[in-house]
This record gives structure tokens, sequence and C-alpha cells, in this order.
């Protein structure tokens, strides 16, 4: 009887422990900025990361590159989708509440969806970036015009 005890006691453990680890995976996501720095720097060694954004979920990452290209990351269960968005290639529609947009790509279909963010500014920041309208504020020049010299 206590064998039997003892053996059910680590099944049960090893079941709790189990179903903590895939909870614990599925909530992660991509909230972990550097696990998508180096998943998207692995698929595209070339491209320089400026800055990222995950969606609210945490199932996708958007990646602003270097030179105002855009980079785009999905998780797709057991591994992570990467796919560099050329100019001209994505048709960006907003979703009501404006946290949001839905996205068409052109050159690889089976991305497409609608994406949802934790605030407003970060959906038309990332949506801005895939329309190649961004100009962050370190990268605008200083107003020659407004200085004045002595």
């Amino acid at each position: 009887m206590v064998t039997w005890g003892i053996v059910l006691a680590l099944v049960g453990a090893l079941a709790y422990f189990a179903s903590r680890m895939a909870r614990q995976e599925e909530e992660d996501g991509f909230q972990d900025a550097g696990l998508a720095i180096l998943e998207f720097g692995r698929a595209f060694p070339q491209e320089a990361i400026r800055s990222l954004h995950a969606t609210a979920d945490g199932k996708a990452v958007f990646v602003r590159l270097h030179d105002n290209k855009a980079g785009f990351m999905r998780s797709m269960r057991n591994h992570f989708a990467c796919h560099l968005i050329e100019p001209g290639t994505v048709r960006v529609r907003d979703l009501p509440g404006g946290k949001g947009f839905a996205i068409e790509f052109l050159d690889a279909p089976f991305h497409n969806g609608e994406f949802t963010f934790s605030n407003p500014t970060t959906a038309a920041e990332v949506s801005l970036w895939l329309l190649g309208n961004y100009v962050g504020h370190a990268d605008r020049q200083p107003d020659t015009l407004s200085s004045t010299t002595g």
C-alpha cells in the first residue's frame, strides 16, 4: 500500500509540474524581448534591430530594423516564424478601439491576421513602421532655424 501511495504521489507531482510548465510557456509567448531578439537575429543575422513591440497576447512581435524596414515574428506552437517585411507588401487596416490593426501580407498570406497591442500609442507606432513613415524623436534633425547664435 505504501509503495502504491508513493508511486501515485510521484505521478501526481509529475503531472502538476508538466501542466504548470505548459501553462507558463503559453503565457510567456514573446514577453521576453531577449528571446525575440535572438530568434529574429538567428533568422536574419544581417539586420540590425532598433526596436520591437509585442502584441498584447505575446504571440507576435513586430520589429523595427535599423534601415527603417520592419520585421515580424509569430509563435507557431513549437517554433517561431520570422518574416522580413519588404516595402509595399502589406496592407494595414485599423481595428475598432484603436489598440490594434489587421494586416494583409501580400507575400506571406499565412501570416495575415488581427493584432492587438496593450495601448493605442504602440499600435500607432507599429503601424507607422509597417507603412515606412516612422521618424522617431532620436531620428529628427535639430531645427537649425530656431537656434540663435550670439
